[in-house]
């Protein structure tokens, strides 16, 4: 086990790098200059260059690289351009509230879906696995955004059971604040459950067609004795890698719900730090998503032998 666990933290290493390198790179091919954009319309060419300096944008590439990783390291990601904020606390708390609608709405869309389609594999090719199958293949096609605004229309506007648009941290004031989450966890929930159905339902499925599962019909258990005490297990690996996916793209990529829904995360950040040119604040977010990601995958990584103890024997 000790050696599985090294051998996963040593792999995330050099993608902790790449994706440092690329993340740096990228923020070097945005058009503009951060000294100029500080200082405004206004300034002198001298007083540019001395921001220049000061910013160390002076310097070759692979000199810039250096000094950034070592302030990083260091926990400082910069300040904002807009707002003169530390980087690293702006990032932080906002994505704090990314991190309560989005794995609320993972938990909650596993804990629908994968029953479901353990379910369907079960009683496969019957009308309850056509109508699961197809309920998935259509919450699969409906793009979030859209249906964030159905549900907008519906519980917000119709029925005016839900707060339409606008934020309340939890902390502040826990009523409020879970009125305000229930529509973009629910389209989250919704949208999400159409995956881990067909990959619950894939892998189950995969494991029923085993020797195990037969001998252990053969010694007179019952169907749901077999199906989640023996296949269940073995069947939810590949979902639990799934899971993790998901948990690692919607922490990054959950910018169009934030911008439905007014709600001030991570993904509202970027968007708006990138019309506003704020070159360390976009550098820091995506530094933050990207290392989040890589830390989500490392924890599915470690977890799965826990589903399946053959990965550690390898």
């Amino acid at each position: 086990m000790l050696k599985f666990v090294l051998n996963r933290l040593l792999m995330a290493l050099p993608t902790i790098v790449l994706v440092s390198v690329t993340v740096f790179t990228l923020i070097r091919f945005i058009p503009g200059d951060p000294a100029a954009l500080m200082l405004g319309d206004m300034a002198e060419p001298d007083q540019i260059a001395a921001m220049r300096s000061e910013l160390g944008l002076d310097k070759s590439l692979p000199e810039q690289f250096l000094i950034w990783t070592a302030n990083v390291v260091q926990g400082d990601f910069g300040r904002s351009i807009v707002n003169d904020e530390a980087v690293l606390p702006l990032v932080a708390s906002r994505f704090l509230v990314s991190a309560e609608v989005v794995v609320v709405a993972v938990l909650l869309a596993s804990l629908i879906a994968v029953p479901a389609g353990v379910i369907a594999a079960w009683r496969q090719n019957s009308l309850t696995d056509l109508a699961l199958v197809g309920t998935a293949t259509i919450l699969l096609s409906i793009p979030t955004f859209w249906l964030g605004l159905l549900l907008l229309l519906f519980f917000g506007l119709k029925l005016s059971w839900l707060p339409v648009l606008g934020y309340v941290s939890i902390g502040s004031n826990l009523t409020g604040g879970l009125l305000y989450l229930v529509l973009p966890i629910m389209t989250l929930v919704i949208h999400e459950m159409g995956v881990l159905i067909r990959m619950a339902r894939a892998s189950t499925l995969e494991v029923l067609r085993l020797d195990y599962i037969t001998h252990a019909r053969a010694k007179g258990l019952s169907e749901s004795a077999v199906l989640w005490r023996h296949a269940f297990k073995n069947a939810f690996g590949p979902t639990w890698t799934v899971i993790g996916l998901i948990l690692g793209n919607l922490l990054g990529g959950i910018a169009v719900i934030e911008t439905v829904f007014t709600i001030p995360g991570l993904g509202r950040l970027m968007v708006d730090s990138i019309f506003a040119r704020d070159y360390p604040v976009i550098q820091g977010c995506l530094l933050f998503v990207s290392l989040s990601y890589v830390l989500v995958n490392l924890v599915v990584d470690l977890l799965y032998p826990l589903f399946d103890p053959r990965v550690v024997a390898e």
